[in-house]
Parts: structure tokens; C-alpha cells; sequence
């Protein structure tokens, strides 16, 4: 096989499919890239088994065939090539010795056979929706961190997406908060509902462009989801089981209701925060009065306190959160007023716009009366 590159093609590529290669694996062929050049085009895989992904790379095919490098390495020796218009050229023999020059710099360094790379799974691509990478980027950033990698219930570990003719609604929760995104699509589909492991999800969003102009086709099969967009395609196992029944939890009833510039209460979030060292489960105290919204800390490290002009509806209300849970929600929505429902001290607070375009729900941090004084 030999092949030719610009370096700054083949570095892009190696980085989009590294996303794919595992930490550990008792496997050593899955901590290879497979260069693919048997046909013509040059496609770069990964897979961990669990996500796969598969990206082409522009470049000359001198001689067809294919090879496994071993990806750390792979990804170090391209990355320190000089920079510049000089090409990279990748030979292997039929023993896997394999060169990589440019310029005056020359690797060998062994390769294995392409035939013992595990391949990606072929997904059948009848059942599809189609979005802009731009709304999936965001979609994904708006929803991720409320997911909860480590659970035991492996539901929280993803994020439903769960499409009905010309909406696509994402969840993500992690039994203290709830996120909900709905995006109108430009099309009616088949309605389908499937959790997406959150690792596929976060790689994904870092691959993307985010776009408007581009599209993402999303497929979906009964254990597969899979992801195409530019040269790439990323194919992910499902998680299977039966999404948590939200729609149970969402309630519209509420006892008070306000609304506050959003960068001012997130700013203030921020300030109080700065009293609270990492780890500790200080929560921020919020005392809703007619017109004014005071916040409090407490710590070791001291107290603050600050009003904040708001409008409201219905009752009085003192409540605790976790801050950073207000913060993660606060940061990714981009209307300048928000609006935040309360029904009781110990109930979830809601915070939603009029269209339900987004809803993020928080669970209260219990607080006592003297934590509040």
C-alpha cells in the first residue's frame, strides 16, 4: 500500500476517528485506526465495539490495501510532522512494516493486518430524520449534562430521542433534574423512540461543525443509531430497555411564577459560588418576595447575599437549590427573560419558555428554617 496526504487532512481525520478508540481494552486491535485504501477512496475507522466511526480522507492512492497502525502513536508521529505544503506519504509492505515520511523526517514503525480490524455494523437506512449539524450540536450541549454516566441504571448513562411525525423531542436525566429540548423538523417521520448512549452523544458534538447549511442524516435500526454528516459516519449501539416515564413528572400546575433577566440571576449564581469549595453540598437559598428575588450562601468560607428585580405571580416562596444544577441549566438557554415556576419548598421548580421549545426541570435542595435566616 502507499498512499499521499496533507498533513492537516490526515491529522483531521485521525483526530474525528480517535474519538473512537478505548482507553483500555483487552483487545489491542481496537487501539489500532484502520486505513482502508481497497477501493477509491481512503476511509479512517475506529471502533470500540461500541461506537464505530468512519471518516473519508482526502488523498492519493498510489497502491491500494489496507493496514491497522496503532492509534496513540499514529495520531503523535502525524501531529509532529513538519508543518508545511510537503505531503506525507504512508507505504506498508506485505508484512505491515510501515513508513511514514515528510520532508526529511522518516518513521517505520510495524503495522498489523486490516482483516483482523473488527468492521463497523451495516445499519439498514429506512427509518431516518434529517437535521441541521448546527441543531444537533446544540441540541446535544442543551441536554448532556444532565445525563449520569456512572449510574447503575444504565437508562440515565443516555438521552432519549424520541421522534413523532415532525418533532424530535431529546430527554436527559439524572434523578436531581430533568432536560428537555423539542426541535420542529422540516420534514414528517416515522415516529421512533431510542436512548443514545451519552459517550456517542458527547463525541459526536465535538466532531460536528455546527453549521445551519449542513445536514445530519440520523438512521435508525433495532440495536443502532447511525450518524452521517460530511465524510463521516458514526454508528453507535443502542442502550435497550424503556425510557423513564416523564410526562408523569411535568406538571403545568404552579403556586408562584416569575420572570428575571436571565444573565443577571445566572451571574449572581455564579458570584455566590465562589464561597463554596468543590464538593461541598452548600445549596444557594432563594426567598421569592413580591418584586425581589434574594439569593444567599453560606459556607465556611463565608456568606453572600443579593437582590434581584424580578416579576411575580402568586405566593412567597423560600426554596434551596444546588447552584450548580441552576448554572448548567441557566447556560444553555439563550432567551434574555426566563421564566421559572414554583408550587412548594420540596417540589421540583420548572424552568420553561411559552413554546416548551425547552423545560428543565430541578429538584429543591431541603433546607432548614436556620440556614435560611
Amino acid at each position: 500500500m502507499k498512499l499521499v496526504f496533507q498533513k492537516d487532512a490526515l491529522l483531521n481525520g485521525i483526530s474525528i476517528v480517535s474519538k473512537a478508540i478505548p482507553s483500555k481494552t483487552t483487545m489491542t486491535i481496537l487501539e489500532c485506526i484502520l486505513i482502508n485504501a481497497d477501493a477509491n477512496d481512503i476511509k479512517l475507522t475506529g471502533n470500540d465495539m461500541e461506537l464505530g466511526i468512519e471518516t473519508k480522507v482526502e488523498g492519493s492512492i498510489l497502491e491500494r490495501g489496507k493496514i491497522a497502525l496503532e492509534a496513540k502513536l499514529f495520531y503523535e508521529i502525524i501531529r509532529k510532522l513538519p508543518d508545511g505544503d510537503t505531503p506525507v506519504t504512508i507505504t506498508s509492505d506485505n508484512r505491515f512494516n510501515t513508513v511514514i515520511e515528510c520532508e526529511n523526517a522518516v518513521f517505520n514503525i510495524q503495522g498489523r493486518d486490516g482483516d483482523e480490524f473488527s468492521y463497523i455494523p451495516y445499519i439498514e437506512k429506512n427509518k431516518y430524520i434529517s437535521l441541521s449539524q448546527f441543531t444537533l450540536k446544540e441540541v446535544i450541549q442543551q441536554t448532556i449534562f444532565s445525563i449520569s454516566p456512572n449510574d447503575s441504571n444504565k437508562m440515565m448513562a443516555g438521552e432519549l430521542f424520541e421522534v413523532n411525525e415532525n418533532q424530535l423531542k431529546v430527554v436527559s436525566l439524572d434523578g436531581h433534574r430533568i432536560s428537555i429540548r423539542n426541535v420542529t423538523l422540516k420534514d414528517h417521520y416515522e415516529n421512533t423512540k431510542v436512548i443514545v448512549p451519552g459517550k456517542t452523544l458527547s463525541e459526536i458534538s465535538k466532531i460536528l461543525g455546527g453549521d445551519n447549511e449542513k445536514e445530519v442524516l440520523i438512521y435508525f435500526s433495532a440495536n443502532h443509531i447511525l450518524f452521517e454528516f460530511d465524510q463521516t459516519m458514526v454508528v453507535s449501539r443502542l442502550i435497550e430497555g424503556e425510557y423513564f416515564r416523564i410526562d408523569q413528572m411535568l406538571s403545568s400546575d404552579y403556586e408562584t411564577k416569575l420572570s428575571i433577566n436571565k444573565k443577571e440571576f445566572l451571574d449572581c449564581i455564579d458570584r455566590a459560588t465562589l464561597l463554596v469549595r468543590e464538593g461541598d453540598k452548600k445549596p444557594i437559598i432563594i426567598h421569592i418576595t413580591d418584586g425581589s428575588m434574594e439569593l444567599k450562601i453560606d459556607s465556611a468560607m463565608g456568606s453572600m447575599n443579593e437582590d434581584i428585580d424580578i416579576e411575580k405571580e402568586g405566593k412567597d416562596i423560600l426554596i434551596g437549590f444546588n447552584p450548580k444544577f441552576l448554572i448548567d441549566a441557566l447556560k444553555v438557554i439563550d432567551d434574555e427573560t426566563i421564566d421559572i415556576y414554583l408550587v412548594n419548598p420540596k417540589a421540583p421548580c420548572f424552568i420553561r419558555d411559552e413554546e416548551e421549545t425547552y423545560t428543565y426541570l430541578i429538584l429543591p435542595v431541603n433546607i432548614n428554617q436556620n440556614q435560611a435566616r
